[in-house]
């Protein structure tokens, strides 16, 4: 699920939940995520559900993300040489590489949602 699918579920879902209990929380810095979880009990049951659905989807992609630098050495090195770990331009060579990337970091760069 991408950031932008979780934010949907959550509008559907949660909007006049978050509405009424966290309407006065500014959604940076991970505001909104600890006043929901603090109301988690409080809210409609459809919203509880899709909340941890979310929630769980956007810590997998950020989990992902956080991977592919480990997960993708050996194809960086291989394929992309004298590149660094966030440069913007890895990642490119990575993506033009898919056909010769290893199945992991074809994974990785995928479930971090970066195609």
């Amino acid at each position: 699920m991408s950031y932008a699918q979780a934010g949907a579920l959550l509008a559907r879902s949660c909007g006049a939940d978050i509405n009424k209990f966290c309407s006065n929380v500014n959604l940076g810095e991970g505001k909104l995520l600890a006043c929901m979880d603090g109301k988690i009990n409080q809210v409609s049951a459809k919203c509880k559900a899709d909340y941890a659905t979310a929630k769980a989807s956007i810590a997998e992609r950020d989990a992902a993300q956080d991977s592919i630098q480990e997960v993708c050495s050996a194809d960086t090195a291989r394929l992309c040489p004298g590149m660094v770990p966030q440069d913007g331009n890895l990642l490119s060579c990575l993506l033009q590489a898919t056909r010769v990337v290893s199945d992991k970091c074809n994974a990785a760069i995928t479930n971090a949602g970066y195609r």
